[in-house]
């Protein structure tokens, strides 16, 4: 077969495979770096947290207060549960500001009933433009809830809207169905007091609820959801944050803050603009937004993840829904690149221009098409008698090794540092679901993610629903404590 194929195409596919192999193997040395970065931050951070004293930060005069604003579009099922989490925080001064985005369900209703909500009148202060507000309301039971229905205008414009309308210096940015742990505020405000002229952003992270059972607003049982797609998401989480933004963090390279749990400082996030809402990923686009802000002035910054305050948030359960995610997540992240291209390899912009910025087009926008097309080269040069048999049988080997590896080391880091998953039986789920996602599931996340440049390129915005089955609630046995 091999001497009826033009030489051209034969040495055009075999150029290709080697540059796959250098791609891959740069690729993964480089996750393999981070990794080692993450993890002797882990240590450093544990060691540094073993003498923290938190009743500190809650008892002292000088920790700043913290808005929260939730925004909240069709969230009837989880609205109610998540405020009552905040409420129960475990921090000195704080309020609540939920915004209704135009929501189509009974999420205002929930709250009026849930909280006796009555209609007042407040004068704010409209920094950030943003749809019309139709009412407020408050609590007579909770002086510090306000609530906000305004205008269907996106998640980047509640966001605004809750900044215009908070009181306090530093706000915290959450998704309505998500939980934050009671000290979770406690911790994210550490490297404010820390380094209160430099930090400007504080991410903590995120994990998922699936599975888990909460409580009057509380996660009280933490367990593996008993299907493996979300299990796939579970150790994907820890995968990104224990062994990728903890990483970044590091080296002063964050790109992103989770939008399901973020604290920052008002004015620097007024100064570059507020949420954008010409992205599909607002979270992302503040972070760039406030790199390129601060690096511009020339201004000492820090842009931090913090890894044990804790958000619990619920993951997609179906393949459907998965895909409109990450679609999305994946579209933003272009849009969000393009917008502030002028930083790429703009030494003007230190380590995000020279690193990050190549880093994430080479291995994130444009990796998917080279693994994609790998998968169709190789068969391709099989059935052309041009592969090498035993050459590729060891190279998919060695990379399944690297994708099983970098799983079940996200994995170890969990297990040496926080323990979340106290028991066995789910700890070797999260060992089998490392090993099996190499088969299937990361392929199709790279199918997912051509189909959102090809809706970039055609200019296509959409958010696509998230399909809420709601929290897992107590049996009458009762619920034991994580």
């Amino acid at each position: 077969m091999a001497a009826l194929i033009p030489m051209w195409l034969g040495r055009a596919i075999e150029a290709f495979n080697a540059f796959v192999l250098v791609y891959f193997l740069v690729l993964n040395a480089s996750y393999i770096m981070l990794f080692f970065v993450s993890l002797a931050e882990v240590i450093r951070f544990l060691r540094r947290t073993f003498f923290s004293d938190y009743q500190q930060i809650l008892k002292s005069d000088m920790t700043l207060p913290i808005s929260l604003i939730v925004p909240a579009f069709n969230e009837e099922k989880t609205i109610v549960d998540t405020v009552k989490s905040l409420q129960m925080l475990n921090y000195p001064e704080f309020e609540i500001i939920v915004v209704n985005d135009g929501s189509r369900d009974a999420t205002l209703k929930q709250l009026l009933t849930g909280f006796e909500l009555r209609r007042v009148d407040r004068v704010f202060k409209r920094s950030l433009p943003t749809n019309a507000v139709r009412g407020l309301y408050a609590s007579p039971l909770l002086p510090n809830l306000t609530v906000v229905d305004k205008e269907r205008g996106g998640k980047a414009d509640a966001l605004n809207c809750g900044i215009n309308l908070s009181r306090y210096p530093l706000f915290c940015s959450m998704d309505a169905d998500s939980v934050i742990e009671d000290d979770a505020l406690l911790k994210a405000v550490k490297p404010f007091m820390e380094y209160p002229d430099e930090t400007v952003a504080v991410g903590g992270i995120v994990r998922c609820v699936n599975g888990c059972t909460v409580t009057e607003g509380r996660v009280t049982t933490i367990a593996l959801p008993p299907r493996a797609l979300p299990i796939f998401q579970v150790v994907e989480y820890l995968r990104a944050f224990l062994s990728g933004r903890l990483g970044w963090s590091a080296l002063r390279a964050l790109l992103l803050i989770s939008g399901a749990f973020g604290v920052y400082r008002k004015s620097t996030v007024v100064d570059a603009g507020g949420y954008d809402k010409h992205t599909d990923t607002e979270d992302l686009e503040l972070v760039l937004a406030l790199h390129h802000l601060c690096r511009s002035r020339g201004r000492p910054y820090r842009i931090v993840f913090v890894p044990d305050p804790v958000c619990w948030t619920e993951v997609p359960t179906t393949w459907h829904v998965l895909r409109r995610q990450r679609n999305r997540w994946h579209r933003g992240m272009l849009q969000s690149m393009w917008r502030h291209r002028r930083m790429f390899l703009n030494p003007r912009y230190g380590i995000m221009g020279l690193v990050v910025f190549p880093y994430f087009l080479f291995f994130e926008a444009l990796g998917p098409f080279i693994e994609v097309l790998g998968y169709v080269s190789v068969p391709l040069a099989w059935a052309l008698g041009i592969l090498n048999t035993k050459f590729f049988l060891m190279f998919f080997a060695v990379a399944v090794l690297f994708g099983v590896f970098l799983s079940v080391s996200a994995i170890l880091l969990e297990e040496i540092s926080f323990r979340r998953y106290p028991g066995w039986q789910d700890l070797w789920k999260l060992v089998a679901c490392g090993v099996l996602e190499n088969f299937g599931y990361r392929q199709l996340l790279a199918v997912f993610k051509i189909q959102a440049f090809w809706e970039y390129l055609r200019g296509l915005r959409a958010w696509g629903g998230m399909q809420r089955v709601g929290f897992d609630r107590p049996s009458a046995a009762g619920a034991k404590s994580p």
